[in-house]
């Protein structure tokens, strides 16, 4: 599903909140207009210096195991050589290994093509600057209204683009190096997910290096089964392989290798929520923080709070959204940031790049300096009871102009107190409002948030409006 945002009142955005995403060969995601994207980005970004150290303007491109990658990957290439740039493919990689690879190397930019865990028939693109951050608000509206305004056929030959295999073993060795380390895993049985996606080939190697006994599932890309009933967003093979293995961990990646979700020795699913308090409350313990606080979203359970101020740290409350998070942590000098979907950032230790393998690491790490099993170092997160309800709603009124609604939300949050809380937004791409409420009494939450969206519903009900 596309991510739409708006320009002005009206006009969709080509750029969602992660790049551009939607069905492979269709809208923008064609392959004329992706070379048209490619001719727009390379306009717009070719004022910026050269590639690092040289005189050349260069693209790295890379895909994740849909189909769709290689072609879409030309047709950017074709795009970008309109405009005087270089361009070579690293071929199958992770979207953090791409914005790795781009910081590290000789690229003006990077361009990843992936819709990271959507279903095969989806894809999409992210462009990266030359330090392998995701583009400003401000660089992309401005392709936009380039590619708007030149949306046509780029012309000239179609473009192949070279792969070179050596990028992968460079993203290889920086995973080993600053995620490994002196990390020993002989011994260690590990069961794998790789989603059939970006992280296929590397993520089984790098734990073997390791000395790991690795079960690598779902690691056969085949351009149609990515994420398909595997991967983060899909654990029950995981599961599964971890009872049949007795592994002492399972680890699944998504489609492009920036998420990270575990199963413990019990075959416990462990998502981003029970990441973040297993790998803080370690860090906290051996002093490795300075400012006792990490970043979390609005979606993470209020059991992760709970479970971190029991040992004196605190959340950066931040919008759903990796940029979100990344903003907060450089704004606020933090080394740890996260969301539920297990997006897991280190700061300054990865470059403030999200990575499922490097994630993977740090949580191998600690299990193997604490000893101790991965379902006694998660248990101190206890996520508290939720209820989520959908309203169909015919329009959608600002809510902070509903008084009576907005009153009760408050009443109801005051009476949970700061183990609970009240969130209520509407659907970005349907009519339907959502109601979450949380909080440790379970009969509680769902009569507060029962009491909620009958109000909601009746408030709206009685505003006039067009529909949707």
């Amino acid at each position: 599903m596309t991510t739409e945002r708006t320009i002005g009142t009206d006009e969709l955005r080509i750029f969602g909140t992660d790049g551009i995403r939607g069905r492979a060969g269709e809208g923008w995601l064609s392959l004329d207009r992706v070379s048209a994207l490619g001719r727009a980005a390379g306009l717009v970004l070719g004022g910026a210096p050269p590639a690092k150290g040289r005189g050349r303007r260069a693209v790295l491109l890379g895909h994740d195991g849909r189909r769709s990658g290689p072609e879409i990957v030309d047709a950017l290439a074709r795009g970008f050589a309109s405009r005087g740039f270089d361009h070579v493919s690293t071929g199958l990689i992770t979207t953090p290994g791409l914005a790795l690879l781009t910081r590290m190397g000789d690229w003006s930019l990077g361009a990843m093509v992936s819709a990271s865990h959507n279903p095969a028939e989806d894809n999409g693109i992210k462009l990266f600057s030359s330090d392998g951050e995701k583009l400003s608000d401000e660089s992309e509206l401005e392709i936009e209204r380039e590619l708007r305004a030149h949306s046509g056929d780029v012309g000239g030959e179609p473009v192949r683009s070279r792969v070179d295999h050596e990028l992968e073993m460079v993203y290889l060795r920086h995973l080993l190096e600053t995620g490994g380390g002196s990390l020993q895993l002989d011994g260690m049985n590990v069961v794998l997910d790789c989603a059939n996606g970006g992280a296929s080939r590397i993520a089984p190697r790098v734990l073997g290096r390791l000395g790991a006994r690795v079960t690598a599932i779902h690691a056969e890309p085949d351009g149609s089964n990515i994420n398909q009933g595997c991967g983060s967003t899909h654990p029950a093979a995981l599961h599964e392989a971890v009872r049949a293995t007795g592994a002492d961990i399972g680890i699944a990646l998504d489609g492009d290798g920036d998420r990270c979700i575990l199963v413990d020795e019990r075959a416990e699913l462990i998502h981003g929520d029970g990441i973040l308090t297993m790998v803080a409350r370690w860090a906290a313990a051996h002093g490795e923080y300075t400012d006792p606080r990490i970043v979390a979203t609005v979606m993470s359970n209020r059991g992760l709070h709970r479970a971190l101020r029991e040992v004196g740290l605190g959340i950066v409350e931040v919008g759903v959204g990796d940029r979100r998070v990344v903003e907060a942590l450089r704004d606020q000098g933090l080394k740890l940031g996260g969301e539920q979907s297990g997006h897991i950032i280190f700061g300054g230790d990865n470059h403030f790049i999200g990575d499922g393998i490097y994630t993977a690491l740090r949580v191998l790490r600690i299990l193997r300096e604490s000893g101790k099993p991965l379902s006694e170092l998660v248990a101190p997160y206890q996520p508290l009871p939720q209820v989520l309800l959908n309203i169909q709603v015919p329009h959608k009124p600002a809510l902070e102009g509903l008084p009576g609604f907005s009153e009760a939300c408050t009443r109801l949050a005051d009476r949970l107190g700061e183990d609970g809380r009240v969130l209520v937004r509407y659907s970005g791409t349907e009519d339907l409002a959502r109601v979450m409420v949380e909080g440790p009494d379970g009969e509680h939450i769902r009569r507060g948030a029962q009491e909620l969206a009958e109000l909601l519903s009746d408030e709206i009900g009685r505003i006039p409006g067009s529909p949707g």
